[in-house]
């Protein structure tokens, strides 16, 4: 008998994984269900999954894999349905939420009637959403956590693995709040640093329109990830509270010790400061993918004169390559502008060089 996968939440990562499955696992029949029907039934039109469900109850207790592709606060709600369903015992449940003790937690009463319930993070994403962004290399290279419950056998999670291997992730074993606490560091509180400063710029631009002038700058990219969407954080911060409020106290204690540096004016101690500081980001990898997803920004020197913009997407389009962002750093008559195009990967800019420089255009990596 043919396996079979039920997918609830068909969006960018739910579809993703879909395309992932469908890959590596051929024969499978994947159905899908989102309380957004219509983002279901163009996932079931463009064949990332096999059909369209109105309901999820009655395939569940069908499947043989059933991911939670939707928000945490969503994910807690249907551990509680799917626990009153009569599942298959070799079943296997997982989720794809940024947070997991929580999650973990709610996941007992699955454990009690003897499902196993693995949590998982696949650490990438997009600025699309929807199922009509879902890609099949969403998360090649990236990081995959799991979470299994202690009494979760290692059969178990191998099984898992071998669903998702099509993913091209590299799977990462953690406990649920060893991975709270680390995305918290390198994920949510930078996200709740960068929309704080958006609001304190906010307040500046209130008293002078030149400071919004300005931010359109270099300011739009060290805050790009306050644009990310504010119900998906709102629950994320209600689901990691415990280990955010410890990353605020120990912020709260940088900044303080940033005032007392300012306020000092000591020259030496503040190239160390931000020597220090460059140091260890240069020494971050460049190629790996971490928790908040990375552009890959390809300079391009360009003339200012008519269609040198189009002329430039138009090579882009020719050989199918997607841009996420294209912005104009520098433009001035008689001398040589420069463009910025940013892609979603490594692999998409390189080729994206290896054309441009056919074309004769001079690019370069940094700035």
């Amino acid at each position: 008998m043919d396996k079979r996968v039920l997918i609830i939440g068909v969006g960018l990562i739910g579809g993703s994984i879909a395309l992932a499955i469908k890959k590596e696992h051929p024969g499978v029949y994947i159905t899908g269900y989102d309380l957004n029907e219509q983002n279901c039934r163009l996932a079931e039109k463009m064949n990332i999954i096999d059909e369209c469900l109105p309901s999820f109850e009655k395939e569940a207790a069908a499947s043989d894999l059933i991911i939670l592709a939707c928000p945490v606060e969503e994910v807690e709600q249907k551990i509680c349905q799917l626990a009153e369903l009569p599942l298959k015992p070799e079943a296997i449940i997982t989720d794809v939420g940024s947070t997991k003790v929580k999650i973990m937690e709610k996941s007992a009463v699955l454990r009690e009637k003897g499902a196993v319930f693995i949590g998982g993070h696949p650490m990438a994403g997009s600025h699309k959403s929807g199922a009509g962004s879902a890609r099949r290399h969403l998360f090649e290279n990236a990081f995959y956590i799991l979470t299994p419950a202690g009494n979760t056998t290692e059969e178990k999670v191998c099984e898992l693995k071998s669903w998702l291997k099509g993913t091209g992730a590299n799977f990462v074993v953690m406990e649920p709040e060893e991975h709270d606490m680390v995305t918290g560091v390198v994920s949510h509180l930078p996200h709740l640093i960068a929309t704080s400063i958006v609001r304190q710029v906010k307040k500046h631009a209130g008293a002078n329109e030149r400071v919004r002038w300005l931010a359109a700058g270099g300011f739009r990219d060290i805050t790009r990830i306050a644009s990310s969407s504010p119900a998906m954080w709102r629950d994320v911060v209600k689901h990691n509270q415990s280990s955010l409020l410890s990353l605020i106290d120990e912020w709260i204690d940088e900044m303080e010790y940033v005032k007392d540096l300012v306020q000092s004016g000591d020259q030496d101690d503040i190239y160390s400061y931000f020597a220090d500081a460059k140091k260890f980001r240069d020494a971050l990898p460049v190629r790996a993918r971490g928790a908040i997803d990375a552009f890959y920004d390809l300079y391009v020197d360009v003339l200012d004169k008519p269609g040198v913009i189009s002329h430039v997407t138009a090579i882009l389009a020719e050989k199918r390559i997607s841009l996420t962002n294209i912005r104009i750093i520098e433009a001035r008559e008689d001398v040589f502008g420069v463009l910025r195009l940013s892609f979603q990967t490594e692999a998409d800019r390189e080729k994206a060089e290896e054309c441009l420089i056919k074309n004769d255009y001079e690019t370069y990596l940094n700035m």
